[in-house]
Order: structure tokens, then C-alpha cells, then sequence
């Protein structure tokens, strides 16, 4: 079948990203999902292979395509059967830090993303709160030059694996959709901790987990995009 969509340089990368999924994933699918966990060792081959945040520019690291770009990727793991959670790290994630993220933080991150070092993810649904995002409880305090932030997440992509994860909370809670902001928060600071890869009845190897987060102090400068537009 022939699609006008995408264009040669996107067939291009599109046999690049198959050679991949074919020799990387499909032989070892079946023992993530049993796992409930992509290794950390895919991602690392995966940002070697160009295959990881395909729309961040190349002075970050990334492969400084378009959308369709992405677009391939999916297809291509979609076509070996494969849920890596990739969309997650490259689609979303990424983008929010390029296009709100602070030059500091960008230049902090990007490249390790893009490298596949580290993993990323984003924190919205909580125990008590799915779709209505306004409602989420988890909160962050400024307190000088950091916020300090607590709560508990649930259901979140990438969340056992994730290096950094954007966390959506409450800065101003009288404020309901006006108050949520959005903060980086990383693996291994004290107070952020995360539960077991949970067992859920499709998408198996996109590990999804429990976070939780205990007075965790991040700097102010983590905080991505305006304080109370993370809605």
C-alpha cells in the first residue's frame, strides 16, 4: 500500500527504525511482557539508534524530524506487536520540556532522553482522580529557592523505569484548573519513590506504576512552562 503522507526521507527512516524493532524488540517482546518491563539496556539501543525523540532538534541530541517521524516509529512498533512506552518518553514528554522547559533544564535532560539514559514519564491520574485533572491533590509548596511536593500518583506510563517524571500538581489549590503547574522531578531524590510495575490486561511491557512523593524538594527552576498553566 502507498500513502502520500509520508515522503522518502520518512521510507527512509522508516526501514532504519524496522531494522530495529526486528533485531531489538520482536525476539524479545514476549519476556517484557511477562516482566511487565522494557529493560533499561532497549532504551539505551534505542537512542543509539535514532529511534528516540525523533521531533527534538539535533543541538539536543534528538533526530530533528517532524511528527511523521514519530508517526513511523509508532507504526513500526506497532507493526512487531510491541507497547515500549515510547510514546510517552519521545511524544510527550520531551516535547512539553523543548517547547516550555527553561534552557537550563532542556540542556540538563534533553540529551540524556534522547541517549535513552533515562526514561521519562508524566504523573496526572491519582487514586481519587482520572479525567478530572482540576481535582488532583498533590501539591507543591514553594518554599524559597524550591517547592517541596507531595502526594501520590497511580496508573503512570513509564513510572518504574522513569528517570525524570513531569509531575502535574497543585500550586495553588483554591484555584482549580488555573492552579496546576507542571514540575520536573528525578529518579533518586529523596522522598520520590515508586511501587511495583503493575499487571494490567494489555499493553504489558509499557510498565505502569504507583509514584509516590514524600516533601520531595525540587529547585524552582525545575518547574516547566508558567506557574498555574500547566492545565
Amino acid at each position: 500500500m502507498t500513502r502520500s503522507l509520508f515522503e522518502e526521507e520518512h521510507e527512509l527512516f522508516r526501514e532504519q527504525v524496522r531494522r530495529f524493532a526486528e533485531r531489538e524488540v520482536a525476539p524479545h517482546f514476549r519476556d517484557w511482557e511477562k516482566a511487565g518491563i522494557t529493560p533499561k539496556e532497549f532504551w539505551r539501543k534505542a537512542g543509539e539508534a535514532g529511534v528516540l525523540c525523533t521531533t527534538i532538534p539535533t543541538e539536543y541530541g534528538g533526530g530533528g524530524g517532524s511528527f511523521l517521524h514519530a508517526c513511523v516509529v509508532t507504526e513500526e512498533m506497532a507493526r512487531v506487536g510491541a507497547s515500549t512506552g515510547i510514546p510517552v518518553h519521545s511524544d510527550m514528554v520531551s516535547p512539553y520540556l523543548m517547547h516550555y522547559g527553561s534552557e537550563s533544564l532542556k540542556q540538563h535532560l534533553l540529551p540524556r532522553l534522547c541517549r535513552g539514559e533515562i526514561v521519562a514519564s508524566i504523573g496526572m491520574t491519582e487514586p481519587g482522580t482520572g479525567s478530572d485533572l482540576k481535582s488532583i491533590r498533590t501539591s507543591a509548596v514553594r518554599d524559597g529557592d524550591h517547592w517541596v511536593i507531595s502526594g501520590q500518583k497511580v496508573w503512570i506510563t513509564n513510572g518504574a523505569n522513569c528517570g525524570v517524571v513531569l509531575v502535574a500538581c497543585k500550586t495553588d489549590p483554591s484555584a482549580g484548573a488555573k492552579g496546576v503547574s507542571l514540575i520536573a522531578v528525578e529518579a533518586g531524590t529523596p522522598g520520590f519513590s515508586k511501587g511495583q510495575p503493575m499487571d494490567k490486561i494489555g499493553l504489558k511491557a509499557q510498565d505502569t506504576a504507583e509514584l509516590f512523593f514524600d516533601n520531595v524538594r525540587v529547585p524552582i527552576g525545575n518547574l516547566v512552562g508558567e506557574e498555574g498553566r500547566g492545565f
